[in-house]
């Protein structure tokens, strides 16, 4: 009953009118939790599905437009080839298992990072899921897998240059906007709010054109403790956050 009415009263402080209309989550910890609780990595996975379906849950409650989750970077490829098979598994579990939930629930999937190296099966999943939650407009939940902002970035210039090459646009017309459109973002606001748990003071490699003007906020849980109360506590306090955007405090009291 305590956490019902601290939840309760987290809800009841929230300023509906001042949401970040863009969350990103590093969901960090899962292994962490795990190795202190003598459970083998993979329990810290599945426990870390149960923590994203309490974020996407709440974040549609309470009217959030887009949450993006870190889910496997670019670099979790050097882990041990059955934690990394694993979390394939989990993640095409997780894909066939929610898809019920995202369409009752009005969430449009939504994908970040580079299909090359994915197995077959996961490609699979997420085309599946992809078509079934594509007409979907109440929220977007953007899932990085294989991602990593450099080769984002790296993948948009390539691309980009193939253009100006072809001749359908000239170097000089290559500006914030046009790079901004070659992104996996394409399309979508910058996040607002970067959440990152865990403890660590990193945004390891995540969203690093689009977090610019993001707030940071770092919480000392492990991904899978970490909460509705949490999420919300995170969201409290990028609403007591002044965003100055360069602009002075004196201009800032104009507006």
């Amino acid at each position: 009953m305590a956490k019902a009415e601290q939840l309760n009263d987290l809800l009841a402080r929230l300023d509906k009118k001042r949401l970040p209309a863009h969350i990103a989550i590093i969901m960090d910890g899962n292994g962490r939790w795990a190795t202190r609780r003598h459970l083998p990595r993979s329990a810290g996975h599945k426990a870390g599905m149960e923590a994203l379906r309490q974020a996407v849950e709440l974040c549609s409650e309470i009217g959030i437009h887009i949450l993006t989750v870190y889910a496997f970077s670019t670099e979790n490829w050097r882990r041990p080839a059955d934690e990394v098979g694993f979390l394939m598994r989990l993640f095409i579990q997780y894909l066939e298992g929610e898809v019920a939930l995202m369409n009752e629930q009005g969430i449009r999937l939504g994908f970040l990072g580079s299909r090359e190296a994915l197995p077959a099966a996961v490609l699979l999943a997420l085309a599946q899921a992809q078509k079934s939650t594509a007409q979907n407009e109440r929220m977007l939940l953007n899932i990085a897998v294989n991602y990593g902002g450099r080769d984002e970035l790296a993948r948009a210039i390539r691309s980009l240059a193939l253009k100006v090459r072809d001749g359908q646009f000239s170097p000089e017309h290559i500006n914030e906007q046009v790079i901004g459109a070659a992104l996996d973002t394409a399309g979508a606001p910058d996040p607002e709010l970067m959440i990152r748990t865990s403890g660590e003071l990193r945004i390891s490699n995540f969203l690093i054109w689009q977090a610019a003007y993001s707030e940071l906020y770092f919480s000392d849980k492990l991904w899978p403790d970490f909460n509705k109360r949490d999420l919300l506590t995170a969201i409290l306090d990028f609403q007591g956050r002044n965003r100055r955007f360069g602009r002075t405090e004196q201009q800032m009291a104009k507006d």
